[in-house]
């Protein structure tokens, strides 16, 4: 699979066939991700191979309450988990709302689970000062995890970026004996997809690229 083809098709697989994903490809692909650029080339993200089921059932309850609240938010109409609207919704309600099995099976039917993790002392976070959420640490991080991606697609596995159980960082830390001072940044399932999907819907160029301002006209080829 060529490049072009891999970055059009590589998709959120979140179900899997049980087919087993050999640590030798899984090697593979992290050996050609591990060259994803990072601020200052300070390289300071580190990621933790998980195939134990019952440490990856323990991650799943992590992420219940922040599937909770995830999905009470969509149910209200509002932005699940926003930074500049609040929720309306009180700790009862969110607590009250049942997650289904699909949206935590990922972390236990997966054949692996990865968890990028990033050393704080090694980004540089020009945002910091800012009157917002921090994103740009992130730079240093996503890249690395994208490249996995696009790896695990052109091997014919998949996955997807999930972030739920992170949102219990300090219990994380201590199940998998993550240093302090070391943030969590994406939690990847890998396995073969059940089906895998070549056509993915996708704002046009056209719709997000604009010429010269954010008011400008819209960049056609």
């Amino acid at each position: 699979m060529d490049l072009d083809q891999a970055m059009r098709t590589t998709f959120a697989a979140r179900q899997y066939t049980g087919d087993p994903l050999p640590d030798a490809l899984l090697y593979r692909i992290l050996d050609a991700a591990r060259f994803a650029p990072s601020g200052g080339n300070r390289q300071g993200t580190r990621v933790i191979l998980i195939r134990d089921r019952a440490t990856r059932a323990e991650i799943a309850r992590l992420a219940e309450p922040a599937a909770k609240r995830y999905l009470a938010q969509l149910d209200a109409g509002e932005a699940p988990w926003n930074t500049v609207v609040p929720s309306a919704l009180s700790p009862e309600q969110i607590a009250a709302t049942p997650v289904p099995g699909w949206l935590l099976a990922p972390y236990t039917e997966a054949e692996v689970l990865l968890v990028f993790v990033v050393d704080l002392h090694t980004l540089a976070a020009m945002d910091q000062e800012l009157d917002r959420i921090g994103l740009i640490g992130g730079a240093s991080v996503y890249p690395f995890v994208w490249n996995v991606l696009l790896g695990a697609r052109a091997a014919g596995f998949g996955g997807t970026i999930t972030t739920l159980p992170a949102a219990q960082e300090p219990a994380l830390q201590r199940l998998l004996r993550i240093p302090q001072h070391h943030a969590v940044c994406a939690l990847v399932p890998l396995g073969k997809p059940v089906r895998q999907l070549t056509r993915l819907k996708r704002l046009s160029v056209e719709q997000l690229a604009l010429r010269e301002t954010f008011d400008g006209p819209a960049f056609t080829g």
